[in-house]
This record gives C-alpha cells, structure tokens and sequence, in this order.
C-alpha cells in the first residue's frame, strides 16, 4: 500500500529561516505524514469498493492493513534518514512509493478508473515535491512496477468498472488533490510574502550599510561587509606608508570668519582630499581638525615599493589640487592664503582594531606613525617631507631632495629626511636637480643649493673625474 507527500520541498533551513514574523501567516503547509494519511486513505477506499462491486478479490484486503502502517514507516524512515535535512532523501522515499503504488495498480489488474485515480495521485505527488524531473522518473517506475506485476498475473477479463468503485476512486482522488493544492497555494503564498518582505529587508539593509560606510573607509568597509575581515579587537605588525597633512594658516583663518563658513570651508577641503585619496588606494584613517591621516599597505596592498610611491603620488597631487583650491578660494573672498605640508614615513607598524569589545577603532600605531606626524610638522607649506625609508622605495620615479636629519623621539639615532620635489617624468631641461647613481659611481646635484663659493670646486671635482673616465676609455681602446 503507497502513501503519499504532498507539499513542495521546503524543508531547506534557509526557506524556513527566512519568513519573517511579520508576514502574513497563511495556513502552514500539510505535512508529509498528514498527506501521506490522506493518500493511504483514498487507497483503502478503492480497494474496499473494488471488493464489495466484486472487481478486485478478497485477498487484496491485505493492503488495508498495509496502508495503515505505510504512513508511519514512511516517517520512521524520514527521521531515519534526516529527510529533513537532505531534501533528496525525501525525493528518493516517493519514488519507493511510486514502486509500490505500481505493485498495487498490477494486483488490480489494470482496471481503468481506479488504476488511473491511484496513478493519478502519485504522479501529482511527483510533480509537486520535485518538479518534471521527479514525476518523470516516478512515472517510469510506477509503469515499470504495474508492468512486472501484470506480466506475472495478467490484466483483468472485465474493463468496465462499476459506479461504486468508480465514485469512490474519483472522489478520494479529487479530495487528495484538492487538500494538497489548497495547501501548497497556501504554503505559496507564505513564501512569497516572506520573498517580499526578505527584498524589502535587503534594501533597507543596503541603505544602512551604504550611511554605516561613510564613517569607514572604503577598503575597510568592503573587507568588513565580503566577510575577508572579522570584526573583533586584533592586530598584526604590517610595513605601510603613513600620510600626515594640515593646513597651514588656518588657525589665522579660523580667527578671521564665522564657524558655519569655516565649516563649509573645511569640509569641501577634506571632501576633496579625500577624493584624491581614495584614487590612489589609501585608507583615510581620520580627520582630527584640519589634519588627515592616511595609510597605504592595508587592508589591501600592492608591495611596498607599490604603496610607498602611491602615497607620494597622492601627495604631490594633493599638492597641485590645492592651487586649484586656493583660486577658488580666492574668488569666494578668502584673501589668506592656505597652504598644505605634508609628512610621509614607510616601515612597520601595529596595523588593526583597537578599543573595546563595543566601540572599535580601525587604526595604526607605532615609532612611524610618531615620524611622519613630525615630518609634517616640521615641512614649510608647500612642502612634502619623507623619511629614508620612503625615499628608497620612491627615488628610482620621483626627485627628491636631501634635507639633513633630525632627531625624533622613539629613534635611537638621527633620521635623515627628503622633501619631495616631483616625478622625474615631469622635470623639464632646466630643472635645478640631477641624480645618477651606477656601480661605483653616485651624483646627486642640486644647483639651487649651491653657494657660489663652492661652484668652482664641485666643478672642478667634476672635470677632474670626467678626465679620468676619458683616460681609462682611452687606455681600454688602445
């Protein structure tokens, strides 16, 4: 005896999870074991009026019993199995059931109304639970089992069927069907209103995320939000390049107008700023009154020789777009001048979040933060100060000139610094700076520094090496 699944598969955690409590609550689908009852039941019938109009022998009377415990076999196996959990599992139970609705149809002989009722019932149990692809595999079983029993028994000598059997099968079969739509539309309309409401969550948490973004920056924001990062207080020790700037003069400035313009006024500086910062890949760490800190080398990196040259790359741009800035200014009836100095410093730091379990902050700490903060200190406006470090990884692209060294706390010894001049690409004939450096041999040369006292003998050294590179080619020729 078969019983019979009458529900899609929804037994899937993420259908299940997903309606939300607020979605109107239909009736909740039949369960299987509700479904399979009703089929067993619709079975029975048939088989009892096939017996009383005399069409079906005594002996199939066996299958009522059948058909009593088939439902809670079924289930035992379910459970067995963890058919909720693996949703093939329960596929693969109602095609044992088409196996067995076919032996069934075969003892009947083939007779026409009822064959086609029971038939009927399975394959729209087929059809629900797992699409064509199941009711195609079903049916072929179902046929195959009908056609075994058949070729071993025979057909029935008599087609027609009487009209007991006959209303019986039709009205346990429309009843099955009915029941089972009217529950599947129902279940159908709980997943769409939970499809509704799941889109009008995904917006609302887009439009969340998208104002939560504005206090990140942007790479930490699309690590956090991909799952590449964990939200949770750790750290790790990362070579970066660290960017400081300020605007110089604007405590003057701040003296001089109202809050709301020098609100207006700071804010569309740090707007475009930032800008330029994210077009060369930096990590916008904070802005602390006109200051801006930003570093390079997490939470993504390109190398170091890479971050280190995108962040001096920044801060010449940054440089060149506050000309443009300060004509507009100027336009706008801001007479004092403002100017940017900037200070970069390249080697290890504590990289990651700092603060409590409840409120973090996404920073950096270290000896080079501490360094490129003084060399933005100590940089003239206009200027760009780096660190040794820096300038190693830059100087092959960008001039640089040498400024000496200072002493810094936290350092053992004096660090020499350079201040950025511009890409070697963009320094024309004229330019005041010179640098070549070759296997034993290295010039760096910067007229503007040079007194007058010292020219004849920097000349001189120079003529005095160039004779004697003459005199060794010369030698090496002949």
């Amino acid at each position: 005896m078969s019983g019979f699944v009458s529900t899609p598969d929804t037994s899937r955690k993420s259908r299940a999870d997903s309606t939300p409590e607020d979605a109107p609550q239909a009736i909740p689908p039949l369960p299987d074991f509700n479904g399979r009852v009703l089929g067993a039941a619709a079975f029975c019938g048939i088989i009892v009026a096939g017996v009383v109009d005399g069409i079906f022998p005594e002996s199939l009377l066996w299958l009522l019993a059948a058909g009593v415990f088939w439902p809670h076999t079924i289930l035992f196996l379910s459970r067995k199995l963890g058919a909720d959990r693996q949703p093939r599992i329960r596929q693969y139970l109602l095609l044992v059931e088409c196996i067995s609705g076919g032996l069934v149809i075969g003892l009947t002989g083939l007779t026409p109304v009822p064959s086609l009722a029971m038939a009927l019932m399975l394959m729209f149990s087929c059809l629900i639970v797992g699409g064509l692809y199941l009711w195609f595999y079903g049916t072929l079983l179902l046929v195959a089992a009908a056609g075994l029993v058949v070729g071993l028994l025979g057909v029935t000598e008599d087609f027609t069927t009487p009209l007991l059997t006959s209303l019986v099968s039709l009205a346990g079969t429309g009843l099955y069907i009915c029941v089972t739509a009217f529950y599947t539309h129902q279940q159908a309309r709980i997943l769409l209103a939970a499809k509704t409401q799941i889109q009008k969550q995904r917006e609302q948490s887009i439009a969340l995320s998208d104002k939560l973004s504005k206090y990140l920056s942007p790479q930490v924001w699309q690590s956090i939000f991909t799952g590449e990062r964990d939200v949770r207080l750790e750290t790790r020790r990362k070579k970066l390049s660290v960017f400081f700037s300020d605007i110089k003069g604007f405590t003057d400035l701040s003296e001089e107008m109202e809050p709301e313009a020098l609100t207006e006024l700071l804010n569309n500086y740090f707007n475009e700023m930032s800008e330029v910062a994210l077009r060369y890949g930096g990590t916008i760490d904070k802005f602390v009154g006109d200051s801006i800190m930003i570093f390079f080398g997490d939470p993504s990196s390109r190398g170091q020789k890479e971050d280190a040259l995108a962040c001096v790359s920044m801060a010449v741009d940054m440089r060149n777009h506050m000309k443009i800035m300060r004509q507009r200014w100027r336009s706008q009836g801001i007479r004092t001048p403002l100017e940017i100095r900037m200070g970069i410093s390249s080697g290890f730091v504590t990289v990651g979040n700092f603060g409590a379990e409840n409120r973090m902050d996404y920073t950096i700490i270290g000896k080079e933060v501490n360094l490129a903060s003084r060399l933005e200190q100590l940089a003239e406006p206009g200027q760009i100060l780096v660190s040794y470090e820096t300038f190693s990884l830059i100087k092959e692209r960008i001039m640089c000139r040498d400024k000496g060294e200072i002493t810094v706390k936290g350092f053992g010894r004096p660090v020499a610094i350079y201040e950025v001049i511009d890409f070697r690409r963009d320094l024309g004939p004229n330019r005041s700076f010179l640098e070549h450096e070759h296997a034993g041999f290295a010039m760096y040369l910067d007229s503007g520094k040079i007194a007058d006292n010292d020219r004849k003998a920097i000349l001189q050294a120079l003529e005095e090496a160039a004779e004697r590179l003459r005199v060794e080619e010369e030698s090496e020729q002949t």
